[in-house]
């Protein structure tokens, strides 16, 4: 049984009942969005987002949802996909998991006006039910992660990012929306409780070892997931680069500097810069501190009592490390 399969074992039938949910969450009046949003939900990816929600509620109650935490859930995937809808344009990408993107089928201008459509339709979602609590978590993600890409923008222009800055970006970039899937889980079913931190802080935690492995991939020597050395090409500082840059002499420094700001499309000069932070413990590095996220993780974790939950979250938490795309 595949690993994600065997995660999902304790919330098949909810996961089963949420896609339902959710595809009914995104309909519309116009036909066209209807065609747009049915393309949206065949194409699903994994659905890790949901599974966090579903599997920290049940840990959290000893085993009940209820509609708040369907809502949550279908909120979460509906900005999800709205955001990925918009990275899409901006990225001028024509695919995504494999399939043809929105904008690819239908031009920017309806992927931009569909993005958009599905943000509305996630704050109404809220909004229509009075989960106000539930609204703040996902508004202060989605806030985060637009400060978190400028941020990106703006520090790759000098390649100055400390590691302090480049934690900030993932922090944002990335984990706060896994934060907020986990904050949600527990708050659907334990408003104000002490749960709901701990459990943002644990899916915070689990999304900046995700985005260092994301970052590993780009030092691989077989293409899983993407082709090696494609953020050096995009100038984007991540964690093995930044380690290196920082613990190497001035000379090579300035050469690493160079390389990635003006040689970053030469293939044989991104192969020396991979080779050169291989060989100056960049990626061991790197490695070292997705471990101590992971480990930070598992120890919140352990403050709750043994269940399927709970194993299952320990599952999802050491298929982040151990994925391979």
């Amino acid at each position: 049984m595949k690993v994600v399969e065997q995660i999902k074992l304790p919330i098949v039938d909810e996961m089963e009942l949420f896609e339902k949910k959710f595809s009914a969450s995104m309909s519309s009046k116009v036909a066209l969005l209807n065609r747009i949003t049915h393309y949206i939900v065949n194409r699903k990816g994994k659905q890790m987002r949901p599974m966090f929600v579903f599997l920290v509620a049940k840990m959290v109650s000893g085993g009940d949802v209820n509609e708040r935490t369907y809502r949550g859930a279908s909120v979460i995937e509906l900005i999800h996909t709205a955001t990925l809808v918009h990275d899409d344009v901006v990225d001028d990408s024509n695919r995504r998991r494999g399939f043809f993107s929105i904008n690819a089928l239908w031009k920017n201008k309806i992927a931009v006006l569909v993005g958009d459509y599905l943000l509305s339709k996630g704050l109404l979602l809220s909004i229509d039910h009075e989960d106000f609590d539930l609204l703040k978590i996902i508004s202060v993600a989605v806030r985060e992660m637009s400060e978190g890409e400028l941020l990106q923008i703006e520090k790759a222009r000098n390649l100055d990012i400390t590691e302090e800055v480049y934690y900030e970006i993932i922090r944002q970039k990335t984990a706060t929306l896994i934060a907020a899937c986990c904050s949600l889980g527990a708050c659907s079913v334990a408003p104000k409780s002490e749960e709901v931190e701990k459990m943002r802080k644990f899916g915070e935690l689990i999304g900046m070892a995700f985005q260092i492995k994301d970052d590993l991939f780009d030092y691989g020597d077989t293409a899983i997931g993407k082709p090696t050395g494609i953020d050096i090409k995009e100038q984007k500082m991540t964690l093995p680069l930044i380690h290196t840059l920082n613990n190497c002499t001035e000379d090579k420094k300035k050469w690493l500097i160079n390389s990635v700001k003006n040689h970053n499309k030469n293939k044989q000069r991104v192969k020396e810069v991979i080779a050169f932070v291989k060989e100056n413990g960049g990626l061991d590095y790197a490695i070292e501190i997705m471990h101590q996220f992971k480990s930070d993780a598992l120890a919140i974790l352990n403050t709750f009592p043994e269940s399927q939950y709970k194993s299952s979250l320990e599952l999802m938490v050491n298929y982040v490390i151990d994925r391979k795309k």
